[in-house]
C-alpha cells in the first residue's frame, strides 16, 4: 500500500463540509482549502468561482451542513459519547464561540493574502492531519522521511481537540472551525432552517437549555439544526422548514 490521491475531474467540486483535499478517501475539495488556495495563488484577485460556491451552499443550506454534512463533524458526535465528564455551556463557552471568526479573518484570509501559505490548513487544520496526514504517512513510506516540527505541531493540535471535543460537545465546531463561522452568516436568510410555531410556543426555552451549542434562540448563528430542540420542545411548536414556511 503505497498511498494516493485521487487528482480527477470531480476534485475541482467543493464537498459542503471539511473535507480535506489530500484525503487519500476524498474525491471532492475542501471548501477551506480551495478558498485558501485561490486567494494566494489569484494573485491578490477575488477567486469568484469558490466564493460563488460557498455562497451558494450557504444560502441553501446554512449551518444545516455542519449538524449533517461535515464529516469531521460526525467524528465529534462519536467522540462525545464517550462517558467522560462534560462541560456544560456557559458563559465562557458564548464568548468562545466568537473565537471562529477570529480564525477566519486571520488564518483563512489575512494569512494566506500576506503570507501567501493556507493558513488553517497549515498550521490547524485538525481534519486534514486525521483524514489525510496521518493516513499518508502510514501508507507511503518516503513521506516518513519528511516529516519534521510542522507535522508534529498539527498532531498536536488535532490530538488536543479529538480530547476536548469528548469532554466538551463539538470542541472544533463551536469554537475554531472558520466554515462554520462562514455559513453561520446565512443561518437568517438560508432555505432550509428550523421554524417555531410562535402560536404553539409558550417560551418555556426548553429548547435553549437542552441544546448543546451555544445558541441564543433556535435558528441563530450557532444552531447547526441537528434537531435535539425538536425531540425536546413539550409543545411540538419546533419543527424543519423551508425558508418560504418561516413566520
Amino acid at each position: 500500500m503505497t498511498g494516493s490521491i485521487y487528482k480527477g475531474d470531480i476534485k475541482g467540486i467543493c464537498a459542503p463540509g471539511i473535507n480535506c483535499y489530500s484525503c487519500p478517501g476524498a474525491v471532492t475539495a475542501c471548501p477551506l482549502g480551495s478558498l485558501q488556495t485561490g486567494l494566494l495563488s489569484s494573485k491578490y484577485k477575488i477567486p469568484y468561482f469558490i466564493l460563488g460556491t460557498i455562497i451558494l451552499m450557504g444560502l441553501f443550506l446554512g449551518r444545516f451542513i455542519c449538524g449533517f454534512l461535515c464529516p469531521f463533524g460526525m467524528i465529534q458526535d462519536i467522540l462525545y459519547k464517550i462517558p467522560v465528564p462534560k462541560i456544560k455551556k456557559n458563559k465562557v463557552t458564548r464568548v468562545l464561540s466568537y473565537l471562529k471568526y477570529i480564525v477566519l479573518i486571520i488564518f483563512v484570509i489575512v494569512i494566506p493574502l500576506v503570507k501567501l501559505v493556507p493558513g488553517f490548513c497549515k498550521y490547524i487544520c485538525p481534519a486534514g492531519t486525521l483524514e489525510a496526514g496521518l493516513p499518508l504517512t502510514i501508507a507511503n513510506v518516503p513521506l516518513r522521511s519528511l516529516v519534521g516540527a510542522l507535522f508534529s505541531w498539527k498532531v498536536f493540535v488535532m490530538v488536543v481537540i479529538l480530547l476536548l471535543c469528548s469532554f466538551c460537545y463539538r470542541t472544533f465546531c463551536r469554537f475554531i472551525c472558520p466554515l462554520g463561522a462562514i455559513y453561520s452568516f446565512f443561518a437568517p436568510v438560508a432555505v432550509v432552517g428550523i421554524k417555531v410555531d410562535n402560536d404553539k410556543c409558550t417560551h418555556c426555552d426548553a429548547c435553549t437549555k437542552l441544546c448543546l451549542m451555544d445558541v441564543k434562540k433556535v435558528g441563530d448563528r450557532e444552531c447547526i439544526h441537528c434537531g435535539t430542540c425538536i425531540k425536546h420542545c413539550p409543545e411540538d411548536a419546533i419543527s424543519f422548514t423551508k425558508k418560504r414556511e418561516r413566520t
